[in-house]
């Protein structure tokens, strides 16, 4: 029997979920907690308390959880690179920055055509070092999340940097609010979160998904993959067998491949977004409101590039 957590709405979702697991509230205090990344080497993760402008650290060796950074400019998503670098979104600067190995910090990404973003929002990290970012305008909509600001590039789009020459392009600009994001395991495909919802009545609250080219710098038409059932989709993850993780206003919502929604996992908080972690990379870490969960299930994020776990 399954623990009250888990909702099976499909016979798929049974080989996915654990009977004799509980939803764990490992961490409470935050004002929005978004943007999980799981660091191996260090058996920690990280997160984003936005508007209280820090960055926690939860250690899976003992369940402590101190302050990474802080002032923090507002971070929102991350990822951590080939190298275990960590890899942020930073509202208040309006970029993509990383951490390198001694600490110091690299800004990849501010500008479009000399235009500032608007606030980048959730990034992944290709196989091939390119950094891919949504940028949506939550940073500078108030002086909540970021600070407020107008709009210069004049819409919100999805973004890649070029690992060799630093080079920004723009590969999807037909989004309201383009929000989580990440590649299929074998990455020929690259899902994209709308939260445009937020925004305009009747507006977009749905993952769409793109067939990356064969030159893997672009992608073709993101067609719809699916529509959120309970508030908007926010950040997301997949697994090794392509299934996807996504918040939702009531827990986290699981879909199959084929995009049918065969389960949920409640949480009693709106949900932001998700990555594994473990040394098995089966817990998933989900950040709500102003709580981190966990709960360990039984699959695994997809190996690096994408199960938000870095290099082995």
């Amino acid at each position: 029997m399954y623990p009250p957590e888990i909702e099976t709405l499909d016979d798929r979702f049974a080989k996915l979920a654990l009977d004799n697991v509980r939803l764990e509230k490992l961490y409470t205090g935050c004002r929005w907690a978004e943007g999980p990344a799981y660091l191996p080497a260090a058996k920690y993760l990280v997160w984003s308390d936005i508007p209280n402008n820090r960055v926690l650290r939860y250690d899976e060796t003992s369940g402590a959880v101190s302050v990474f950074l802080a002032p923090a400019d507002n971070h929102n998503g991350h990822f951590v690179d080939l190298q275990g670098r960590l890899v942020s979104c930073e509202h208040r600067t309006r970029c993509v920055s990383r951490t390198e190995h001694d600490g110091t910090r690299r800004v990849l990404a501010d500008r479009f055509e000399g235009k500032r973003f608007n606030s980048p929002n959730d990034v992944v990290v290709k196989s091939d070092g390119s950094v891919w970012f949504t940028d949506p305008t939550y940073g500078i909509d108030s002086e909540y999340e970021g600070d407020a600001a107008s709009e210069e590039i004049g819409g919100s789009h999805v973004y890649r940097v070029d690992p060799d020459s630093g080079a920004v392009t723009a590969v999807a600009c037909d989004f309201v609010k383009p929000n989580g994001l990440a590649f299929s395991p074998d990455e020929k495909r690259l899902f994209i979160a709308d939260t445009g919802a937020s925004h305009e009545k009747n507006g977009p609250r749905h993952i769409r998904v793109a067939e990356v080219g064969a030159d893997g710098r672009s992608i073709g038409v993101a067609k719809l993959f699916a529509e959120c059932t309970a508030g908007l989709f926010d950040g997301f993850r997949i697994d090794s067998k392509g299934h996807i993780w996504t918040s939702a206003a009531d827990g986290v919502h699981v879909y199959a491949p084929d995009a049918t929604l065969i389960g949920k996992i409640r949480v009693p908080e709106v949900v932001a977004n998700v990555c594994f972690g473990g040394p098995k990379r089966n817990r998933l870490y989900i950040c709500a409101t102003s709580s981190l969960y966990a709960i360990y299930v039984n699959a695994r994020g997809a190996s690096w590039p994408h199960g938000e776990v870095g290099p082995f």
